[in-house]
């Protein structure tokens, strides 16, 4: 290794340009629920449905919540930043504030003969977010000739969307059963870059490590889900849902010199480009699923018109956030280790019908990120690090047929801080906190 390429790799472990390829903020990259009766409910939602949502949360309640209608949009608003001060750095916070999550869906019978089956289901928006960094400083001095500073950009667009049809069935006065189709469509760009500025203007224009995907690449993915709610008695409902792994085709990237140059992790690139060793023009391959996950749920009905409700669902990140790989021609390979864990997931939310027309929520949701502080260079551009969220909502029966609901949600502030020994960038901090707020108009035929 030449004294130059050494340098290079100095700087490599400097700038941490390791970058995971899908995140979403709550839990994980997936809402924390659907529409605005879920998100007032803190996602406690197994065993209580009540909007059309339940199709992709629980299948079976397509076949209890009558014939209806529901169309909602969420706006959410995350804040996040990167911040590079351990290291003599600045902070900055991401430019894109506000992303807009709509859903629609419906359930009906299928015939007058079989009142007790159901066909329903929608369009349903289940995540959608990214990140924005304009260009900020990681270190005032770097191990390149002349020792110039160096600093970072980086961009993330993720949107995550499900047809679920589905079939639903009140088996007897106490048991339902569904099973939905899940049609899913994905679209993920990014980019990740560190830069010098080697003439000392002030300005950095020399780029030493690229990993470019902002030109946005879709897949379509397919799977399953199963849903069970069981009436133990007036007072108790319990409510199960699995959805399987759901299989993507790759996304497929056009790439050209320079958009991966001298990337870490990389093999089969050792195309000379001016700046360095880039990997090969052409088509590129990115391979990402959708995890598996289970949920149980309990709905207590303590009194007239109260219900309490909790959650606890496990979603399997591990097995396709854990290490992802992009495949490119002539054996180029690029391998992203996210390192991405399992996660569990508690919910409670508490209804109250305070009129005959008026219900109010809140709601509580905690889930541990899937990621610690080790992994902090490998999402700086995707920090999915909120933990804690509290939520409220309420629906009102404006008549017979028209129903309108709404919900906020705030989560904590979380802060995950690179420990001082990490190679790639010590100290960095990446943090996230979010508001949401979302309408859903239903209607009831």
């Amino acid at each position: 290794m030449t004294q130059h390429s050494k340098r290079l790799a100095a700087l490599v472990a400097v700038a941490g340009l390791v970058v995971p390829v899908a995140s979403h903020a709550t839990n994980g990259y997936q809402l924390i629920g659907i529409g605005s009766h879920q998100k007032g409910m803190g996602g406690a939602v197994t065993a209580v449905p009540r909007s059309a949502m339940t199709a992709i949360t629980n299948p079976a309640g397509m076949a209890r919540i009558g014939t209806r209608a529901d169309f909602n949009l969420e706006l959410f608003m995350p804040e996040r930043f990167v911040d590079f001060s351990a290291t003599g750095g600045e902070k900055q916070e991401s430019a894109t504030t506000m992303y807009g999550v709509p859903a629609l869906g419906w359930t009906a019978p299928v015939s007058d003969e079989n009142p007790d089956v159901y066909f329903g289901g929608g369009m349903f928006g289940t995540s959608g977010m990214g990140v924005d960094y304009g260009t900020v400083q990681i270190a005032p001095t770097s191990p390149l000739p002349g020792n110039p500073p160096v600093y970072f950009d980086g961009y993330s667009s993720i949107s995550f969307w499900q047809m679920a049809p589905t079939l639903a069935w009140n088996v007897d006065k106490r048991l339902s059963l569904g099973v939905s189709l899940n049609l899913d469509y994905q679209s993920v760009a990014f980019k990740q870059r560190t830069l010098a500025d080697t003439n000392g203007d002030g300005t950095p224009e020399t780029t030493v490590v690229n990993f470019d995907l902002s030109r946005q690449a879709q897949g379509f993915g397919i799977g399953l889900s199963f849903g069970v709610l069981y009436d133990v008695n007036d007072a108790l409902t319990l409510g199960a849902s699995y959805k399987s792994h759901q299989e993507f085709s790759d996304m497929e990237y056009q790439l050209a010199n320079g958009d991966i140059l001298n990337m870490p992790g990389a093999s089969g690139c050792t195309q000379v480009v001016p700046g360095g060793t880039a990997c090969p023009a052409g088509n590129y391959k990115l391979a990402l699923d959708y995890p598996q996950q289970v949920a149980i749920g309990i709905a207590m009905h303590l009194m007239k018109g109260l219900t309490v409700a909790a959650d606890v669902k496990w979603i399997d990140w591990s097995s396709t956030m854990n290490e992802l790989v992009i495949r490119g021609p002539n054996g180029a390979r690029v391998t992203l280790p996210a390192g991405w864990e399992d996660q569990m997931i508690y919910a409670l939310g508490v209804e109250y019908a305070a009129t005959p027309r008026l219900n109010l929520r809140a709601g509580f949701n905690y889930a541990a990120a899937p990621f610690g502080d080790n992994e902090v260079s490998a999402n700086l551009i995707l920090p999915a690090t909120v933990e804690t969220h509290y939520t409220v909502g309420a629906d009102y029966r404006l008549n017979r047929h028209w129903e309108l609901a709404f919900h906020y949600m705030q989560t904590a502030e979380k802060v995950f801080t690179a420990p001082a020994t990490d190679p790639n960038v010590p100290g960095a901090k990446i943090g996230l906190k979010e508001q949401s707020f979302g309408v859903n108009l239903g209607y009831l035929f």
